[in-house]
């Protein structure tokens, strides 16, 4: 049997017991650590947490009334709050183990204990005790997540009737457990609608895990997802949780869902389908519950419906209970100066650039540009131009706009021939109104090879 990476702490005045408690505790634990008295273990606990204490409850000769015991549980409970005390007696005494557990204990054992029952009940709460470290780590971090989504550069800023229509659809999804399918473009913010739609639903107090499925190789998918077993593979060095399970009770959200190859949507269909998933190395079957939120900027229907399926129809009628559309920012011009001047005053407060504005030749020519790259363009030009600026007014310069500011940009001016064709390939794309086959074919070229350079491209 592999040790645990663990510390256990024997605290009992009798060596029998320290010493054959110890052998029993070492096959099974890294560190073990025996004390004599109790008045010891408060040096201890200063400089180390023990994942388990097992305490005996009568120290003084003589005594049998578990007094002491009672008197150090509340002791070490005062330095170390979280720990897992488990009290031993050689009298069996129900009403003194009773009394032990209502002041902060876990659990007790009589004596003489069996090497099986000793065994058995210090991993037991040896792995209770981790898995609550686990999760208040978690909690924690999506505490802070929280916390910073919570500022107003998190929110989703908008005016427009289009972005109307999808506040009310994510109002009322939120209250529901359905799955969601985010569909838009690069950069329209459909990770801040998924995050929003977890806000604002029963489930927010738990953990929104977020999985970017165009950076997950499909070596290490399941592994990822679904978790694996210590020496599953090459590497695999400690046993790891996936996805799924840590999201369980809370939102897991898909992003890239249509980068997926069909063998590994089989595989995220059967999780879906069965709320279960297996880790990779094992075979027993972990249940999961999970609230499911996809985005894609890819044109899933047609992928489904072409002749050779890039994507599986059972699997986007799995995800796509509530579908969201969220407009490219070109299809929402109003947002564009209430997004300037949001961006302005974020940055302007960030690099401590005082009140700035900008002036209003230079806002026009910011309406008519067409933003290929949506919110998340508009957002870092505005960082560029708040950065680059030496006085209180953003101009033009400042933002590093192309010459021409009609509503489709040229590229003469430039020879590298990347530029020339991102920019012929977001041209294709406003032309067709984000009719990504028909824009493959005005380009000459196949539509997998389309959606890999705009993933290149960030368009």
């Amino acid at each position: 049997m592999d040790k645990r990476d663990g510390k256990i702490l024997i605290i009992d005045d009798d060596q029998a017991v320290l010493y054959t408690a110890r052998l029993i505790l070492k096959q099974l634990f890294t560190q073990i650590k025996a004390a004599a008295h109790p008045s010891e273990v408060m040096s201890l606990l200063e400089v180390e947490h023990y994942d388990v204490i097992l305490l005996d409850m009568n120290f003084a000769q003589g005594k049998t009334s578990g007094q002491e015991g009672l008197f150090w549980i509340e002791e070490i409970l005062k330095v170390d709050r979280e720990a897992q005390i488990i009290v031993t007696t050689a009298y069996g005494d129900i009403d003194l183990a009773v009394n032990a557990m209502k002041i902060g204990a876990v659990d007790f054992l009589t004596k003489p204990w069996e090497k099986e029952r000793l065994s058995t009940t210090i991993l037991s709460h040896f792995q209770r005790h981790r898995s609550q470290k686990e999760l208040y780590q978690l909690k924690g971090r999506e505490a802070a997540l929280s916390q910073d989504l919570e500022s107003p550069f998190s929110e989703i800023v908008s005016q427009s009737d289009a972005m109307r229509t999808v506040f009310d659809t994510v109002r009322k999804v939120s209250a529901t457990d359905a799955n969601v399918l985010i569909l838009g473009e690069n950069g329209t913010g459909k990770e801040l609608v998924a995050r929003a739609i977890h806000r604002a639903s029963l489930r927010a107090g738990q953990a929104f895990i977020k999985v970017d499925l165009g950076a997950v190789t499909e070596t290490l998918f399941e592994s990822e997802l679904f978790g694996h077993a210590r020496g599953a593979f090459t590497g695999a060095v400690e046993e790891r949780a996936g996805r799924f399970e840590i999201a369980s009770s809370g939102t897991l959200f898909l992003d890239e869902i249509g980068n997926l190859t069909l063998p590994l949507q089989a595989k995220l269909l059967t999780a879906l389908q069965s709320k279960q998933i297996v880790r990779v190395g094992t075979n027993k079957p972990i249940q999961t519950d999970v609230r499911l939120i996809c985005a894609t900027n890819m044109p899933l229907y047609e992928l489904a419906n072409q002749e050779r399926p890039g994507f599986r129809q059972d699997l986007l009628y799995r995800i796509n209970t509530v579908e969201i559309h969220l407009p490219p920012l070109r299809h929402r011009p109003e947002d564009i100066e209430v997004l300037l001047l949001h961006f302005i005053r974020f940055f302007a407060k960030k690099y401590q650039k005082g009140e700035l504005s900008i002036n209003a030749r230079t806002l026009k020519q910011l309406r008519h540009y067409q933003w290929p790259g949506n919110v998340r363009e508009l957002q870092h030009a505005v960082e560029r131009a708040v950065i680059l600026s030496d006085s209180s007014s953003l101009e033009t310069e400042n933002f590093l706009m192309p010459k021409s500011q009609a509503n489709t940009t040229k590229v003469e001016t430039t020879l590298n021939l990347e530029q020339i064709e991102k920019q012929t390939i977001a041209d294709a794309i406003q032309k067709y109104k984000g009719n990504l086959s028909h824009a493959s074919k005005a380009l000459g070229m196949g539509r997998s090879t389309l959606y890999r350079k705009m993933k290149k491209y960030d368009l």
